[in-house]
């Protein structure tokens, strides 16, 4: 199974790229917010490289590789895959918001922000809420920079270890332990997104 590629950006249109990577052209589906970013982070050198989720099925025969920017992004969309009657290509149309945008959404059971997602109606916004609220808390703390702002909390420490306890069953000195060993490592963390980024990145080891 294909997780992450690099190679030479050889065609990008619309929502799509083809990579050339080990002498074959693999053509990658970028959902809106992945499109996005690519488009603006675009430099002279043409080497890429993406978080995949790979899809073959017998309904879908043809593989299908759609592409992340991060490996935690990927992780929200496969818990998304996971809803009902919502499958990758869905899915995919889907993310023309921010995730931590969704996420936040998802977790205030925010209806009204959830079907401003692309093909998401009301009767989907309803099951994805009731099948994963309460499971992307720690989604909600990524980077935000919609209209070019991040949004900032103040108790960041609090907001990290609710999430490690109630999100990721770790017990409240467990997670506290964790975020205050990051802190000693990194005191200029200033988000709970980029304090939450280094624990993820050690329970990971």
């Amino acid at each position: 199974m294909i997780r992450y590629m690099k190679g030479h950006l050889m065609k990008a249109e619309e929502g799509r790229i083809v990579v050339l990577a080990g002498g074959i052209g693999y053509e990658i589906l970028l959902p809106e917010i992945v499109w996005q970013a690519f488009q603006q982070r675009k430099q002279s050198e043409d080497t890429v490289e993406f978080y995949i989720s790979f899809h073959q099925t017998a309904q879908q025969p043809k593989p299908l590789l759609i592409g992340f920017t991060s490996e935690i992004e990927l992780e929200f969309f496969e818990l998304l895959i996971q809803v009902k009657d919502i499958g990758p290509v869905m899915a995919s149309r889907a993310l023309t918001l921010p995730v931590p945008v969704i996420a936040r959404a998802i977790e205030d059971r925010d209806i009204e922000n959830i079907i401003r997602l692309k093909g998401i109606g009301k009767r989907k916004a309803d099951m994805i809420v009731s099948e994963l609220n309460g499971k992307v808390g720690k989604y909600a703390l990524m980077r935000e920079t919609e209209r070019g702002v991040v949004r900032r909390t103040d108790d960041l420490s609090k907001q990290v270890v609710d999430v490690l306890v109630k999100q990721l069953g770790h017990n409240k000195a467990e997670a506290s332990k964790m975020v205050a060993d990051v802190l000693k490592r990194k005191p200029d963390a200033a988000t709970p997104e980029e304090l939450f980024e280094e624990v993820y990145r050690g329970t990971k080891k």
